[in-house]
């Protein structure tokens, strides 16, 4: 399996880029967010998440370690194949996708082209479950306030980040910003930090 490319840029496109590397093309599907980053490059290293269906082998490709998470979880979900999650993930960035999950704001998802009522409440439901602890059986109690320092963190966590980066980028995210940030700021702000 192909986990990671590094090389020239040959064409690239707002859905796909061809990378040269050891003398090969690979065609490789990227999002817009990862388009973007590319435009105006001569290179490019991308995360490459490897698809193998009976018929074809295709490669998709991201700019970072946390769009290719989102990318694997987004595909874990029943009815969600990789073009879909593709296209989600052109319409939303990584921090909005995770503030929304948080939220349960399935109608910010249903606002991406592609993506019905339906599928938005399922993406919320199933990914939002991966981000609470298990906590028994039954129904949980009521629940302190959960911070929204607690909240990024637990999203950062299903970004795929260690407890022991996430807790202090969010630490430092929120002094920087100041006085009661809302989580989608508190996220972006800490994905800079851990991005860097």
């Amino acid at each position: 399996m192909i986990g990671y490319i590094e090389g020239a840029i040959r064409r690239l496109e707002p859905e796909s880029v061809v990378i040269m590397a050891g003398g090969v093309g690979y065609l490789v599907h990227i999002p817009l967010s990862t388009y973007y980053r590319l435009e105006g490059k001569a290179a490019a290293s991308l995360e490459i998440y490897t698809h193998v269906r009976e018929d074809q082998i295709s490669l998709y490709g991201f700019s970072s370690g946390s769009e290719r998470f989102a990318f694997e979880k987004l595909i874990g979900i029943s009815g969600i194949g990789p073009r879909l999650a593709q296209v989600i993930l052109s319409g939303i960035e990584v921090a909005e996708l995770a503030d929304a999950i948080v939220r349960g704001d399935s109608r910010r998802l249903s606002a991406i082209p592609g993506v019905g009522k339906k599928t938005s409440e399922r993406i919320c439901l199933e990914l939002r479950d991966k981000l609470i602890a298990p906590s028994g059986e039954g129904p949980r109690p009521q629940a302190p306030p959960v911070s929204p320092e607690d909240d990024a963190v637990s999203a950062l966590l299903n970004l795929g980040y260690k407890a022991a980066a996430a807790e202090p980028a969010v630490r430092t995210a929120r002094q920087q910003l100041g006085a009661d940030p809302d989580l989608s700021s508190l996220i972006r702000a800490s994905l800079k930090l851990l991005t860097k």
